[in-house]
């Protein structure tokens, strides 16, 4: 793998892969749970997240490697642990890059009359799968592109919507319901992709420096965005208004009476899901290679382009297995199995960090500890919110584990 991303790059992959369509959507159901007190939320899923996040700043400082929780697991605490932390941190990628693939397709058909969504979704796949095949600094690029364009628009939204904010919007106020942390769940999931530069680690120039920092610095940004976003979206049109609307933002920046703006708005929720998909097929592909180069997934996964350096094969997998799923498979679990998938795989990461060396530890052990307690109470809230998403989750933690102990079984009767 050729190291050609420096930090700027490294960064914003996170970014494009934490402030994605979730933030013009998830806004709106947080706010239905927490109510005026969402920034609450917002605040709470944040310090949760940056538990997790400096557990995999520092694993990767140790051992920046392609294949991010695959390697730690594996060699820190079993290759059963590192092998099905691996295959779930896949199956959650695979299924949200199709959910994201499709609402991709919903937001342009909606600014674009006419246009089938599933066909776009098919489209925008295949060309982000050719974009990704063709070389990582190409993805980079266009990614970079996406990021600062959606940070931009979403700067317009709370820069203008501040004009137009109502204080009286904001009551009533209560930041110890239980609606708060059930908003901070939701916000969560928002925030899950701190850690996805950790998986193409071997493209990234002094990846040791630069992909630990990237980690906190895009946590840092997206945070700054999420709160100042929730703020200014309760202050336009109040909370229960958010709840009941499917694409919030652009419903909160129509209280200015600016149809210009709300078009602005809406052509962010475009972006933002084009920077999801494309750091989507990045992270697949690469986990996927890593996985194939120690032999858990088949051979052809891990070959590299001779000329454009790339897995491709992995990225092709990826993107057709996207694209099949955007047109042809119910997707109404899809958020269900993202869920429980990737609660499983952070908390792997996290007992992973619990095991580094003391030489190699840059936080306390408490933190990756404070890590692994919070994806368990997520677990527990989830049963609780979406008993689909333990079955829908269950179901592809065991199809891996039966795939685990097939390939084991296989290697035992080689060497027999």
């Amino acid at each position: 793998m050729k190291q050609r991303l420096g930090l700027f790059d490294a960064t914003a992959i996170n970014v494009g892969a934490i402030i994605g369509g979730g933030i013009f959507v998830v806004t709106g159901i947080v706010a239905g749970l927490a109510g005026s007190a969402l920034v609450v939320s917002m605040l709470l899923a944040a310090v949760t997240s940056l538990f997790t996040a400096l557990s995999y700043a520092e694993l990767t400082a140790w051992l920046p490697k392609e294949g991010s929780v695959y390697e730690y697991g594996y060699r820190l605490i079993s290759p059963a642990a590192g092998f099905l932390g691996g295959w779930m941190w896949i199956l959650s990628n695979i299924f949200s890059g199709a959910a994201v693939a499709l609402g991709f397709g919903n937001y342009l058909s909606a600014l674009v009359p006419g246009l089938s969504p599933g066909v776009v979704a098919a489209i925008v796949s295949v060309a982000f799968t050719a974009l990704n095949y063709f070389g990582i600094q190409h993805s980079a690029g266009l990614n970079n592109l996406l990021v600062v364009a959606k940070l931009l628009i979403l700067g317009f939204f709370v820069a203008f919507g501040l004009l137009f904010v109502k204080v009286g919007n904001f009551q009533p106020f209560n930041p110890l319901g239980t609606g708060v942390l059930y908003g901070a769940f939701y916000i969560f999931f928002a925030y899950g992709g701190f850690a996805r530069v950790a998986v193409v680690a071997e493209e990234i120039k002094d990846a040791k420096r630069v992909i630990p920092r990237a980690i906190v610095l895009s946590l840092i940004i997206s945070t700054i965005f999420y709160i100042a976003v929730g703020l200014v979206a309760v202050g336009l049109v109040g909370a229960g208004s958010l709840s009941g609307s499917g694409h919030p933002l652009a419903l909160a920046i129509g209280a200015t009476g600016s149809e210009a703006a709300v078009l602005l708005v809406s052509v962010g929720g475009v972006i933002s899901t084009a920077s999801v998909l494309l750091t989507s097929i990045l992270g697949v592909s690469r986990l996927g290679f890593a996985m194939s180069r120690r032999g858990d997934f088949p051979a052809p996964l891990s070959r590299l382009h001779p000329r454009f350096g790339t897995p491709s094969v992995s990225v092709v997998a990826s993107g057709a297995l996207m694209t099949c799923l955007a047109l042809f498979v119910d997707l109404g679990n899809v958020i269900a199995i993202s869920t429980f998938a990737m609660l499983f795989y952070y908390g792997v990461g996290n007992i992973a960090a619990t095991r580094l060396p003391k030489e190699e530890r840059k936080y306390p052990t408490y933190v990756s500890l404070l890590g692994t307690i919070s994806c368990f109470v997520f677990l527990i809230f989830a049963l609780f919110l979406s008993p689909q998403a333990w079955a829908a989750g269950l179901t592809g933690l065991g199809v891996g584990a039966a795939y685990f102990l097939a390939l084991r079984w296989r290697r035992k009767r080689k060497t027999t």
